[in-house]
């Protein structure tokens, strides 16, 4: 699976803590231990500071989020509890300006101000009701919408991400054949070599994290911002939604999409599949490094073992 928040069914991918130390693009944050009640003060300052009444609250694994309202409006505001792939969300997500994705009020380090959307139905709610086609031209609306704006601040790249090859090959653990892990690493290093046009991503852009709003429609969120071309972006999308491996583990499923893709996107079907497996083995990389058992089952690798059966090679 991957990094992943409180819904356990998700697909997700991208950059790995490691005790005391976060690893961005050129630097380490150290930290010490932050408790939840650090991060409850620091939303109630916040939400002073921003003039925010929030109604509800509640704390996912990584964060802790304010339901409420700031002069007669729904919002959101999200506070991180350590530095990590969601510490700079504000400037991720404010660099798309609004086109395609949540808007940002206000941001600092660690912390976000959002506009609430309503209802917040989940991308993935359409594939439960067995409309993945449906879903998946919605995933095309919402990615050929989203624009980010050019900017001076040094976002991580999908080159930065392929360290963690390194670090599992080297750990010793035995839970991944080697040679999978090694063909995973090699066709990734491959991809990052021969990309072309790329700009920055949401880097996580799947079925949970596409929510309607009745007012803007189908809107991305919890973008983790990655510079990467088009076919990396869309990785993400085929290994969900991890609930039904019957689903997105099928070669005629697979396949459908991919020609979507490349007929909506006007994206390279052959990278997408490539960056799809090398990204499905990344992924349960990360899924052990978070402690998570995997096994024959598991959604990604079921993926990574479709898409190679597919490809027949990586070249």
């Amino acid at each position: 699976m991957g990094r992943r928040s409180s819904t356990s069914s998700r697909c997700s991918i991208g950059p790995s803590s490691v005790d005391g130390a976060y690893r961005g693009v050129g630097w380490v944050y150290y930290y010490h231990t932050v408790t939840h009640d650090d991060v409850l003060d620091r939303l109630a300052s916040l939400s002073r500071q921003w003039r925010v009444t929030i109604v509800r609250s509640l704390d996912t694994p990584s964060s802790s989020i304010g339901l409420g309202w700031r002069g007669g409006e729904p919002v959101v505001l999200k506070v991180a509890r350590r530095p990590g792939d969601e510490w700079r969300a504000g400037e991720v997500t404010r660099a798309f300006g609004g086109r395609g994705m949540v808007r940002v009020l206000d941001a600092v380090d660690g912390a976000v101000l959002l506009e609430r959307l309503e209802p917040a139905t989940p991308l993935v709610e359409i594939v439960r009701h067995g409309d993945d086609v449906r879903a998946t031209n919605i995933l095309c609306d919402v990615i050929g919408t989203m624009a980010p704006e050019p900017a001076d601040l040094a976002w991580p790249s999908v080159r930065d991400w392929a360290r963690d090859f390194d670090r599992y090959a080297a750990g010793g653990d035995p839970q991944l054949p080697r040679d999978l892990v090694a063909l995973g690493q090699r066709t990734y290093l491959d991809l990052c070599e021969s990309q072309r046009h790329t700009r920055l991503l949401h880097g996580d852009l799947h079925h949970y994290n596409v929510l309607y709003d009745r007012s803007r429609g189908w809107i991305a969120i919890d973008p983790k911002g990655v510079v990467g071309e088009l076919e990396y972006e869309l990785g993400a999308a085929l290994r969900n939604p991890g609930e039904r491996p019957d689903l997105m583990a099928t070669p005629v499923n697979v396949e459908r999409r991919v020609a979507t893709f490349v007929s909506r996107l006007s994206a390279n079907g052959d990278r997408v599949m490539r960056w799809a497996f090398a990204q499905a083995v990344l992924s349960t990389i990360w899924s052990l490094e978070n402690g998570e058992g995997i096994g024959p089952e598991n959604p990604a690798l079921l993926l990574a073992s479709t898409l190679h059966d597919i490809l027949g090679d990586t070249r």
